[in-house]
């Protein structure tokens, strides 16, 4: 399938992201594609190795003549983050992604790409594959589940990679050079509430949030896009306060790292206040969509009616979930004030959760994601959120904590990755750090004295079914790192 990649230039690279759109990869389910690049390795004779947690290091020696030179270790990542439109049929764990070329970008059908970070893992597996580029030795190190929960990296065998240098393939806009990132840590949340039966005489309401451009819970978490999680529990609270409804479900979201695009929520309700809940939605979506004309202009609120659900949260129990909820921090909570336009600490309320389990217990979930160049600023953030769940008595559990990647502005590597790309590419690189985890900080920490930069091809709507990739910046990508490879320093 997708055999249209493999004619793209360049061939060798566009063959290697074939396979892995052909090759199912969701986060946790990346077992298969491991074992089909340890199978085409060991067919060309390299070195394989898989680590306690499943990371996977390909080997490959140095061109004649550059046996002295720094070994480089070539990184990516697995895994992709599964989102998909809500009319897709397509299932992560069995169909490949169907691609398609529009206007000189590679698109997905209704689903995400995987460019991130399918190119990065692509290029790297072109230079294992290539004949022709002189390097020194070279490590390619895929790591697992980065989109989840970053479990690949911060179990990282330590003492195993070689290289002394790092080349992170994961970043998403051509001509931009990093050297930094925010660390981060997982808020996961869990409450078991005693339901009630429905009272009677009600009928049951579904309120539906979706149309939202979603995006990267870093990378995009600055420019005004809606949260349908945030939006869903805004109507809910105003709904709660009015009428006095019974909350009997929620699901929004999908993933810690996403920002959510739909929500839905269902509830009970008096017959008797449909056309004045109907009323009041309309005037709060009219607001809602004022607020967000710019950023979401797609934004749809939807009220359905049908039979009662049997049973819904008791209604103290609602309402101090609901101002958990709504106090609880989404969005940016500090710009840097060191670098222009770059976000210094933000939190995402990425996954809510509320279902009967089958007996007379409710069950509520959430996760949500703080980030921050600053590490004691993300850890601040996920305790305000621990504080807003402990207030509906709820258990907090920070988990797959990260740190931070320091910027070194004056690094040797860098200084070179400046010149090579003002030779290859004919213009200046512009140096950033990314509110984003990449997986550099962790990696940088159990391998100290590594010298690392992250760059990468056009990508853009990543962690959304927008996701797309220009094919022309592959081809300047690839130009760039087949040109650092063959000015790789001697070893001191």
């Amino acid at each position: 399938m997708n055999e249209h990649l493999a004619t793209l230039e360049p061939r060798i690279v566009w063959r290697h992201f074939q396979t892995l759109c052909n090759t199912p990869r969701p986060s946790y389910k990346e077992a298969d594609l491991r074992k089909k690049l340890i199978r085409w390795a060991e067919s060309k004779a390299l070195e394989t190795y898989v680590d306690p947690v499943g990371n996977l290091i390909i080997r490959k020696g140095a061109t004649k003549g550059m046996e002295n030179c720094m070994g480089v270790v070539l990184q990516g990542h697995l895994d992709m983050v599964a989102q998909k439109n809500a009319t897709s049929m397509h299932d992560f764990d069995k169909d490949p992604i169907k691609t398609q070329v529009i206007d000189g970008w590679v698109h997905a059908t209704e689903t995400t790409l995987g460019a991130d970070n399918g190119i990065g893992v692509a290029a790297a597996l072109a230079v294992l594959d290539s004949q022709d580029i002189e390097h020194g030795p070279i490590e390619a190190l895929f790591t697992i589940e980065e989109e989840s929960s970053l479990r690949g990296a911060l179990q990282l065998e330590e003492g195993i990679l070689k290289g002394k240098i790092l080349l992170n393939l994961d970043s998403e806009d051509r001509g931009d050079v990093y050297i930094g990132c925010a660390g981060g840590v997982d808020v996961n949340v869990k409450r078991c509430f005693n339901s009630v039966d429905a009272s009677e005489n009600q009928i049951g309401l579904t309120l539906k949030i979706d149309g939202l451009k979603g995006g990267h819970s870093g990378l995009d978490i600055h420019k005004g896009r809606a949260s349908a999680n945030e939006l869903l529990v805004r109507l809910l609270n105003a709904l709660h306060n009015q009428f006095s409804v019974s909350l009997t479900s929620f699901s929004g979201g999908t993933l810690r790292n996403a920002i959510a695009r739909d929500a839905v929520a269902t509830f009970n309700a008096a017959p008797h206040h449909f056309d004045e809940i109907e009323s009041s939605l309309k005037l709060l979506y009219r607001d809602i969509k004022n607020e967000f004309a710019q950023t979401e202009p797609d934004l749809g609120v939807k009220l359905s009616a049908g039979s009662a659900h049997a049973s819904s949260l008791a209604l103290e129990d609602q309402e101090a979930l609901l101002a958990s909820l709504n106090c609880a921090p989404h969005g940016v909570m500090k710009m840097s004030s060191e670098l222009a336009g770059v976000t210094e600490t933000s939190s995402n309320l990425g996954v809510i959760s509320l279902e009967a389990d089958g007996t007379q217990t409710m069950v509520f979930s959430a996760c949500l994601l703080t980030r921050s160049m600053i590490d004691s600023a993300f850890e601040n953030v996920a305790n305000k959120a621990k504080s807003a769940f402990l207030l509906c008595g709820a258990e907090v559990v920070f988990e797959n904590g990260y740190p931070g990647w320091k910027p070194e502005p004056e690094a040797r590597l860098l200084k070179q990755f400046l010149n090579v790309h003002k030779a290859a590419m004919g213009y200046e690189a512009n140096v950033k750090v990314i509110h984003a985890g990449l997986e550099c900080g962790i990696i940088g920490a159990k391998y100290p004295g590594m010298e690392m930069v992250s760059f990468g091809p056009n990508i853009r709507g990543a962690h959304s079914p927008s996701e797309k990739l220009e094919i022309s910046s592959v081809a300047d990508f690839w130009t760039l790192l087949k040109s650092l490879l063959s000015l790789t320093p001697v070893n001191p």
